[in-house]
């Protein structure tokens, strides 16, 4: 009991705190507007980057036989335990357009630029966000019976065939609960954000930074921008735990 009180009392904290009579107007002003529409933005095409490349990793995961496939599953994982400013640092190592990796060559090139840009958070977002998805799927692929795909194969189907009307039929819960658990993870990024694609109104701040400055100008409407994350939240967790977890009372 002590255990869940630890975790309810902040929550409970938060829904005392707010002014339930102001949050329809804290959450209609222009900041807060950009904010929820640049995160929500950002977090989908996040989500959608981070299923493409996370998939074909899942797969590898899942279903390779190589040597240092326990370091690829390390890597691709650390995001998760990495501190999220770490990970700005990180991107801003590889991504930046001074002094990145590759960041120099992809400016000069082909004109694009990370730091503080909409690209930026994306980026940003999918690499926090991604390893959820993958460790889901790849859990999935685990669990996925082969012998449907073997017999769609004695049957005459292609490989892409049985992977699209096979595969991806079986492990579409996985999947779709790997896409819910990275968007959620995504709409929630902070630390990785604010350091690699910086904090400019209307362009990067999203809404766990507008909540972070809020707090000194406007508590209100900080704690209206934080009930909608809890809300967002708690909606995943109750749909993954009821859809695709099958966890019944």
């Amino acid at each position: 009991m002590l255990g869940a009180a630890f975790f309810a009392l902040p929550l409970l904290g938060l829904l005392q705190q707010a002014a339930w009579s102001e949050v329809v107007r804290d959450l209609g002003s222009p900041e807060v507007r950009a904010a929820l529409r640049l995160s929500l933005e950002c977090s989908l095409w996040a989500t959608a980057l981070a299923t493409v490349l996370g998939v074909p990793v899942a797969w590898v995961l899942a279903r390779g036989q190589f040597r240092g496939r326990s370091l690829l599953r390390a890597l691709v994982l650390l995001p998760m335990v990495l501190p999220p400013v770490v990970g700005g640092v990180a991107l801003l190592a590889a991504f930046g357009r001074t002094n990145g990796l590759v960041g120099p060559w992809l400016f000069d090139t082909f004109g694009i630029q990370f730091t503080f840009s909409k690209t930026g958070v994306v980026l940003a977002e999918t690499f926090v966000a991604m390893p959820f998805l993958v460790l889901t799927v790849e859990g999935g692929w685990r669990a996925l019976d082969a012998r449907y795909e073997d017999a769609a194969a004695t049957l005459g189907a292609g490989r892409w065939t049985t992977f699209r009307r096979v595969t991806l039929r079986l492990l579409g819960p996985s999947l779709a609960a790997g896409a819910a658990l990275a968007w959620a993870r995504a709409l929630g990024e902070f630390g990785a954000t604010i350091t690699f694609a910086g904090n400019v109104e209307g362009r990067t701040r999203t809404t766990p930074l507008a909540v972070y400055l809020l707090l000194e100008t406007h508590p209100g409407a900080a704690l209206a921008l934080s009930l909608v994350l809890l809300a967002v939240s708690v909606v995943v967790l109750v749909a993954l735990r009821d859809r695709w977890f099958g966890v019944r009372r």
